[in-house]
């Protein structure tokens, strides 16, 4: 692969079915290698889905490669603190392994100047996720939530067996 041009673009909201089932299957590779097998529906379900993209202040973006679809994020921006989330991130299946998340991140982290803070959250079985957002993007580990330690803020998924996951942040300035 020569070297791709990476952009982001609004999510067309007569998108965000193919855009919800993309992220489910990129989502689902994770939770079968973990567990063999997917809990009952996909994960995370719709109704998560649909809850993180219609929250105040996210916004869902398309990351496209050379103008394709090949992935989409939801960032929560505040306008008043610029302590901003990424919700979701992610890849299709088959796009992964071409520095095109890294080149996504940081189109976001352009798109977003005024960034005080970033923060996301990620399961504790997801070491690609780990690996891609503390070595690659230049997050730290801050809180990792667990049965005695639980996220209060940002309940994980109700489908998933466990609870169990780190908080990561990145100053920007």
């Amino acid at each position: 692969m020569t070297n791709p041009r990476v952009s982001l673009a609004i999510a067309d909201p007569k998108d965000l079915s193919d855009f919800k089932r993309e992220l489910q299957g990129a989502f689902a590779i994770a939770v079968v290698e973990e567990y063999g097998d997917l809990p009952d529906g996909p994960i995370p379900s719709d109704e998560d889905l649909d809850t993180s993209i219609n929250a105040p202040g996210a916004v869902a973006l398309r990351i496209l490669r050379d103008g394709k679809k090949v992935g989409g994020a939801v960032v929560t921006i505040n306008e008043k603190t610029h302590h901003n989330t990424l919700d979701l991130f992610f890849l299709k299946v088959g796009e992964h392994g071409h520095g095109l998340g890294h080149k996504a991140w940081l189109a976001i982290e352009a798109r977003y100047p005024q960034t005080v803070i970033w923060q996301t959250h990620t399961p504790y079985f997801e070491k690609r996720n780990i690996h891609f957002y503390v070595n690659k993007c230049g997050f730290k580990i801050i809180a990792f939530f667990n049965a005695k330690h639980p996220d209060h803020n940002h309940p994980g998924p109700s489908d998933l067996p466990g609870d169990e996951g780190f908080l990561f942040e990145k100053v920007m300035r």
